[in-house]
């Protein structure tokens, strides 16, 4: 294929790839000064403390899917599934994960060896936050400078209402209310609970957009889906530390839904593959919690990983950012988040 060389960067969380990693993984992402505001001689100390206590039950979760994270070779397929879908272009994709390997470092040098004449960066993070996002868009930026890497840049921000993505997760969310209710005996009443994994009160409340772009997501696939739709609800999963996190939490909903006597369909809504918090948090643990709750019926939306319809979205992607300048790419289909939420990445990241 001819034209520019264009090296696509997605980036991601990451996960270990073996028992070993598991401290050292958690130990990273919990020294990020994204996740604990902290200053610095604080912050390692409250690090491995909070690693001390999580590396037990992280442990014990890995364990149950085979003892390391499935997330790797799942954006190994979607990346090779997005050079498919644009055959148009000379295009190579780089992983960059967060917390293990392959580290944006890695991936800057490899990026720097293909000797790209441009880079579109793209998070497999829908909803932008300073946590995720954020930081991977500030460890890149650290990493490229590192190598010399000075190519025309376009950064996809956020995607969180795009329309090839809405498209993509109504579909699937479609697929899931239609098998539920299928399974369901007749007349058994139902629940949608979107899931999205929590963030602690105070970084939403310091001007994160995360929160209001979950719910917009939220919003544009039930509008997308029309009037036949469940009754509803927002909550979020996966809190580490004590302090106050989102809510109302995936765990209380759970128990209100047993409560009133409730068939649950959980929708990971923030996620774009399977790992521990859908295949072990979401299908094993909030399973037995609403077996104990009482809950009639739970069942699980998958998340879009590598279905044709969201590789598309992908593809759609980084095709509208290419038609843009270097630069931030606002791909939401809704602009800026507005001055409310300050830590905007068009305030944040401007090129």
């Amino acid at each position: 294929m001819s034209g520019p060389k264009v090296a696509i960067v997605l980036f991601n969380l990451g996960g270990p790839d073996r028992p070993e990693a598991i401290r050292p993984f958690l130990l990273n992402l919990f020294r990020d000064p994204a996740i604990l505001t902290v200053p610095w001689p604080i912050r390692p100390l409250l690090a491995r403390r909070i690693t001390r206590a999580r590396l037990g039950p992280a442990t014990e979760s890995y364990a149950k899917i085979g003892g390391r994270s499935p997330l790797l070779a799942q954006t190994e397929q979607q990346a090779a599934l997005l050079i498919a879908a644009l055959p148009e272009l000379s295009a190579r994709t780089f992983i960059a994960m967060r917390y293990w390997h392959p580290f944006s470092l890695e991936a800057a040098h490899a990026v720097a060896s293909w000797d790209p004449d441009e880079i579109v960066l793209l998070p497999l993070y829908p909803q932008f936050s300073t946590t995720t996002t954020g930081s991977s868009l500030t460890a890149w930026r650290e990493a490229a400078a590192a190598m010399g890497l000075a190519k025309p840049t376009r950064t996809i921000c956020c995607w969180y209402a795009n329309a090839a993505f809405i498209t993509a997760l109504a579909a699937i969310l479609a697929r899931a209310i239609a098998d539920t209710r299928a399974a369901l005996a007749p007349g058994t009443p139902l629940r949608i609970l979107f899931s999205a994994h929590g963030l602690p009160e105070r970084i939403v409340r310091a001007g994160d957009p995360y929160r209001m772009q979950i719910e917009a997501t939220v919003a544009a696939v039930l509008t997308a889906l029309g009037s036949d739709v469940p009754e509803f609800r927002v909550c979020f999963q996966s809190r580490a530390t004590p302090e106050p996190w989102l809510s109302p939490s995936t765990d209380e909903e759970i128990r209100a839904a047993g409560a009133d006597h409730i068939a649950l369909l959980v929708v990971p809504i923030a996620f774009v593959s399977e790992h521990s918090e859908t295949l072990v948090e979401l299908d094993m643990d909030y399973r037995d919690l609403a077996t104990q709750a009482g809950v009639p019926a739970y069942f699980r939306a998958p998340t879009p990983t590598l279905e044709p319809l969201f590789i598309s979205a992908l593809a759609t992607l980084v095709r509208a950012a290419r038609a843009l300048p270097p630069g931030l790419s606002i791909l939401s289909g809704r602009g800026a988040c507005g001055p409310a939420h300050r830590r905007c990445p068009k305030e944040t990241f401007r090129a």
